[in-house]
C-alpha cells in the first residue's frame, strides 16, 4: 500500500515491536490519539493514512478566504510517500494498539487502493476485531470492502471546495455512490455519517439539494463542521456553522484535533 508521510500514526513501535527513535507528533510517549471529528469524536484511535486522491480540494469562502485541503500532502501535493506491505501495516497496528480498538482508514482517498485496503480490513476484522472507520469523499464504492467497515465517514465535497480545473478531478458529488454507502449501512446494521464542511452560505442550499435525492438518512447522520485547517480559520466559521446546525436539526461537528494540536500532521 502507498502511505502518506505520516502513514500509521501516532505510533511508538515498528512492526517488530522495536521503539522508534522519535516521539510521535502528538508529543506523547505512547501510541494513539483521539478521533477529532464526527460521531466518534474523542474516541482513542490509531490512523492509517493512504496516499493519493482523485480530487483537489481548495476552499473559497464568501469573503474571499482561501483554505487548502488540510491533508494536501496526502492527496495531491504528495511528498515522502512510501510503499508498505499489508502485513507490515497490520503488525505495526498490533504492536501499537494496546487498549485501542478503533482504527481509522483515511487519506487522500483510500478507495484508490481498494484491493490492498480490502486485504488489510479482512485481517483486522477476522484476526483482532477492531472497529474500522473509513473516511472517504464518497465518489467510489466497493461492496466487498463495505462489509468490513463499521462506520462510513462520508465527506462529499461541495462547490466551495473546488476553485479550479484539475486533471485528477472526477465527479465531485456522486449521489448514487453516497446512496450505496447509506443503503449498505442500513442493510448490514453499520453506521454512517454525512460530514460537510461549511465555507459559505451557498453550501447549505447544496447540502439540502443533495439530501433531497438521498434516502434512509436521519438528521442525526448529517454533520456540519466549520472550514478551517487552523484554529484561526475555524473561529471565523464556527458561529454560522452552529446556526445552520440548529436551524436544520443537524449535528455540529467539532474539529477536536485542531483545538488540541493545531494544524500539525500525524496527530
Amino acid at each position: 500500500m502507498r502511505l502518506a508521510k505520516d502513514g500509521i500514526f501516532p505510533i511508538v513501535k515498528d512492526k517488530d515491536g522495536h521503539l522508534l527513535p522519535d516521539l510521535p507528533a502528538s508529543g506523547f510517549q505512547f501510541a494513539g490519539t483521539v478521533q477529532g471529528e464526527g460521531k466518534l469524536c474523542g474516541i482513542p484511535s490509531l490512523f492509517v493514512r493512504l496516499a493519493g486522491c482523485n480530487l483537489q480540494c481548495h476552499w473559497q469562502t464568501s469573503d474571499g478566504l482561501s483554505s487548502p485541503c488540510d491533508s494536501a500532502y496526502a492527496a495531491y501535493q504528495l511528498k515522502d510517500t512510501r510503499q508498505v506491505s499489508v502485513e507490515a501495516i497490520y503488525t505495526t497496528l498490533l504492536q501499537n494498539a494496546g487498549p485501542i480498538r478503533h482504527i481509522v482508514l483515511t487519506g487522500g482517498e483510500p478507495l484508490l487502493q481498494v484491493k490492498e485496503l480490502k486485504a488489510l480490513c479482512q485481517k483486522l476484522k477476522s484476526d483482532y476485531r477492531f472497529h474500522l472507520t473509513l473516511e472517504t469523499n464518497a465518489t467510489l464504492f466497493d461492496p466487498e470492502l463495505a462489509r468490513y467497515i463499521d462506520l462510513f465517514s462520508l465527506s462529499p465535497k461541495l462547490s466551495s471546495s473546488y476553485t479550479g480545473a484539475s486533471p485528477l478531478s472526477i465527479q465531485r458529488l456522486n449521489p448514487e455512490c453516497i446512496q450505496q454507502y447509506i443503503s449498505s449501512a442500513r442493510q448490514y446494521q453499520k453506521d454512517f455519517q454525512l460530514k460537510f464542511v461549511y465555507a459559505c452560505d451557498e453550501d447549505i442550499d447544496e447540502i439540502q439539494q443533495l439530501l433531497s435525492v438521498l434516502q434512509a438518512w436521519k438528521n442525526d447522520d448529517i454533520l456540519l463542521m466549520p472550514l478551517g485547517g487552523t484554529p484561526e480559520i475555524m473561529r471565523r466559521n464556527m458561529r454560522k456553522t452552529l446556526e445552520y446546525c440548529i436551524r436544520n436539526g443537524w449535528r455540529y461537528c467539532d474539529r477536536l484535533h485542531i483545538s488540541l494540536f493545531g494544524d500539525k500532521a500525524g496527530v
